[in-house]
C-alpha cells in the first residue's frame, strides 16, 4: 500500500489574472507549476486541465510517467468537480525531484477510498488508481475544505 503519511507537499504561489479571473502559471529557475481554477460542476475543465498538465510535463520523466499523472490529476480533478458542489484548485509543481499535485475543495467532507460500484462500474476507482499508481498521497484539511494529493518521482519504473 502506497503512503498516506506525508503531510503534504511544497507551498505554491500562484498569481492572478486580472482580465481573466484565472489562476497563472508560474515557472520559477528550479520548478515549473501550473495553478488552475475550476469552475464548479465545470466538467470541460477535465480535459483541459490535462492537455495544460501535459504541456507542463513536456519533458519530464520516464516514459509513461507523465501519464500516469495525467490520469491520475483527471481523478483528482473530476472527483472535486463531481462530489463537491463549489469551484477547486488545482496545483502542479515539477521539481527535480518529482512531481506534486493537488486539488483543493473547499468542502471539508473526506472522499471515501472503496471499490466500484458493483452495479456501475465506472464509478468508485478514482482515489483505487491513486492509491495503486502514485508514489504518495494524501488528504490534507484546510480551514475550508480539503486538498487530495498524490506524487510521483519522475524516474520511478
Amino acid at each position: 500500500m502506497k503512503s498516506q503519511a506525508r503531510g503534504g507537499g511544497p507551498a505554491v504561489v500562484g498569481g492572478s489574472s486580472a482580465t481573466t479571473g484565472e489562476e497563472a502559471d508560474t515557472n520559477t529557475e528550479h520548478a515549473h507549476r501550473l495553478r488552475r481554477r475550476l469552475g464548479r460542476a465545470d466538467l470541460r475543465a477535465v480535459p483541459e486541465a490535462r492537455r495544460e498538465l501535459r504541456e507542463l510535463l513536456r519533458h519530464w520523466g520516464k516514459p509513461g510517467r507523465s501519464e500516469i499523472a495525467e490520469l491520475l490529476t483527471s481523478e483528482l480533478v473530476t472527483n472535486a468537480l463531481v462530489h463537491t458542489d463549489d469551484d477547486a484548485v488545482l496545483t502542479a509543481v515539477v521539481e527535480p525531484g518529482g512531481l506534486h499535485v493537488e486539488v483543493r475543495d473547499f468542502v471539508a467532507r473526506r472522499p471515501d477510498l472503496r471499490g466500484p460500484d458493483t452495479d456501475d462500474d465506472t464509478h468508485g476507482r478514482g482515489l483505487l488508481l491513486v492509491q495503486s499508481l502514485a508514489d504518495a498521497w494524501g488528504v490534507r484539511p484546510h480551514g475550508v475544505g480539503k486538498s487530495v494529493w498524490f506524487e510521483l518521482g519522475a524516474e520511478a519504473a
